[in-house]
């Protein structure tokens, strides 16, 4: 596990030397695109380490529509797109369009996620034992539209389909996943429609420094749709940016998912991973309800350097009624860096390591924020 650590170290090292020793707008820039009046186009080698997938590589790229239409002020339209393989022999191939229309007026968010994808299961639960870990592949199709309508001056209210096709085609034998008593423990399909509402000040999306940014949203998964299992889903995503100087921020989320009806373990609340609580296995606990409140302390000592602390708290139940027993709350604490890759451009290499309790740990290196 330490090798792998050092070796996205490494790579961080050798892009961060690379990108000093050259000119600061050729970082990552294709020679096709660039001189492209109303486009631009960076290509970015991914390497980075998380829980769940060891050392993992790849490529991506991001798409950047510069026409005035497709602003939204600093906000710039763009397709962000990467193909990525790892040493746990997971591939993921993702897209992610975000389109503003009439200079914001509407937004288009689209994702597209194919996954092959060898993971762990615990079982259902706050308290699931280590012991307990078994192995299954899923292969996994993931789509997500979203069209919002923007309500001056900070509003936006619309809807959203969401698709996922999740078919489980190994499972450990003996395990809980093998004896069939898990929904979704062969194959699940979720379709469904949504209600989003958000009030949104932010100065910046991929790296914010001051605002707020409140959503509400709701998912109404149904068998006259075409899925397997009809269930609701309710999120609350609460985030504040205060301004401590001029280049330091303290970034706060309360972050809420409740499931009601009859939902495969696919899609109910995960809690771990890289954005809702870095220091856990992504799905190290898995149940209908969960909160996390997460508070960061963001530091940009030079113009595309930031340096950054957090620590957080959260839970999965399977009733509200649980939440909140000292000895089920999961703490959680940590420290990273990230990395601006065009000073024109809002988009960021993140690198966090962070250390839950018993023993569990985690090292992840992304794109943008967390939250």
């Amino acid at each position: 596990m330490k090798k792998q650590i050092y070796i996205a170290f490494l790579f961080l090292i050798i892009v961060s030397n690379h990108i000093w020793s050259q000119s600061k707008e050729t970082v990552f820039k294709t020679d096709t695109l660039a001189t492209a009046k109303n486009l631009q186009f960076i290509g970015v080698p991914i390497a980075f380490y998380t829980p769940e997938t060891e050392f993992g590589f790849g490529g991506g790229g991001q798409l950047f529509l510069l026409n005035e239409k497709n602003r939204y002020k600093n906000r710039i339209s763009n397709i962000l797109f990467s193909g990525i393989y790892t040493l746990n022999e997971q591939f993921t191939f993702e897209i992610k369009p975000q389109i503003y229309l009439s200079q914001g007026e509407y937004f288009i968010d689209v994702s597209y996620a194919w996954e092959i994808y060898p993971n762990l299961f615990w079982g259902l639960g706050n308290n699931t034992p280590d012991s307990n870990e078994e192995v299954y592949n899923m292969t996994s199709h993931k789509l997500k539209v979203g069209y919002l309508r923007r309500l001056p001056p900070n509003l936006n209210f619309g809807f959203e389909y969401i698709f996922e096709n999740h078919e489980i085609t190994e499972t450990q034998e003996g395990g809980q996943l093998e004896s069939g008593a898990i929904l979704g423990s062969n194959r699940s399909i979720i379709s469904g429609l949504g209600a989003v509402f958000n009030l949104d000040t932010r100065d910046d999306v991929g790296s914010p420094l001051s605002g707020r940014y409140y959503k509400l949203n709701a998912l109404f998964s149904s068998e006259l749709l075409g899925a397997t299992q009809g269930y609701n889903k309710f999120f609350l995503d609460l985030r504040t940016y205060e301004k401590l100087s001029s280049n330091s921020v303290l970034a706060m989320q309360v972050y809420v998912e409740n499931t009601f009806g009859d939902a495969p373990f696919q899609g109910l609340a995960r809690f771990g991973g890289s954005y809702r609580a870095r220091g856990y296995f992504n799905g190290r606990f898995i149940d209908n309800h969960m909160y996390v409140v997460q508070t960061e302390y963001r530091w940009r000592f030079h113009p595309r350097w930031t340096a950054a602390a957090f620590g957080l708290i959260g839970e999965v139940a399977n009733a509200p009624d649980d939440f909140f027993s000292i000895s089920n709350i999961k703490p959680a604490a940590g420290a990273g860096i990230r990395f601006r890759l065009l000073k024109n451009k809002s988009t960021w290499l993140r690198l966090d390591t962070g250390y839950g309790e018993a023993g569990n740990s985690g090292f992840y290196f992304g794109i943008n924020e967390s939250f």
